[in-house]
């Protein structure tokens, strides 16, 4: 796998082997992008189950200015640190070693890009959202971008955002929400 495109467009990323973490293809990744960007000029990016932290360096490298990572495993832990490392920029990242829940208490808003990709997505998506909503950690201009199985069925509406765009990709299904 590797960064498609931006500042840091063509550099390796490291994953994690195994089942514990699903990395989201270079080929989804660039869909995503297609759908919500493609760049950007600047913004602050939320990754609350970052994985290899792909997402959020992606969107790094297309021109966010910062970025919130978080993830619980600790092998994660380690590929996350290498892959931000990578960039070479480090001070762009923070990166919260925890559950998504408890990080949820501890970051600031406003964030104009959130990714979730939770190991058990419905449900979980829907208290993120309805969380971050209640902590005021959206911009007013805010895209949040679900990745679940495409057999998920995300609601309409969850707190104060509707969904915007929804593609299947594969095995994936992207759900983008917005205010």
């Amino acid at each position: 796998m590797k960064i498609v495109s931006g500042i840091y467009g063509g550099r390796p990323l490291k994953t994690l082997e195994g089942k514990t973490t699903r990395p989201t293809s270079d080929k989804v990744r660039g869909a995503i992008f297609n759908m919500i960007g493609p760049y950007f000029d600047g913004g602050r990016v939320l990754d609350l189950y970052a994985g290899s932290g792909g997402l959020s360096i992606e969107a790094v490298s297309r021109g966010m200015s910062h970025a919130v990572l978080v993830e619980r495993d600790r092998r994660a832990q380690a590929i996350i640190a290498a892959n931000i490392q990578m960039t070479k920029e480090v001070g762009k990242f923070q990166f919260l070693k925890m559950e998504a829940e408890r990080a949820l208490e501890h970051v600031n808003g406003p964030f104009d890009l959130v990714f979730l990709d939770p190991p058990y997505a419905k449900e979980q998506i829907v208290a993120d959202i309805e969380k971050m909503a209640e902590r005021n950690l959206f911009s007013q201009e805010v895209m949040v971008v679900c990745e679940t199985d495409k057999s998920v069925e995300l609601p309409e509406e969850i707190a104060c955002l509707g969904i915007w765009k929804e593609k299947i990709y594969g095995i994936s299904k992207v759900t983008v929400y917005v205010r």
